[in-house]
């Protein structure tokens, strides 16, 4: 279970990271949207 917190911090960490870098809101609430149903569908199934 640590392992799984950890790599969850850490891509957290790095999405943190991009959503300063990119500018455009549009695009990081699309990019999120998209990486959260990714993230349920692999986690789910």
């Amino acid at each position: 279970m640590n392992r799984v917190l950890g790599f969850l911090m850490f891509w957290i960490g790095i999405g943190m990271v991009i959503g300063l870098l990119i500018r455009s809101e549009l695009l990081v609430l699309i990019l999120a949207a998209l990486l959260l149903l990714v993230g349920y569908n692999l986690f789910c199934y």
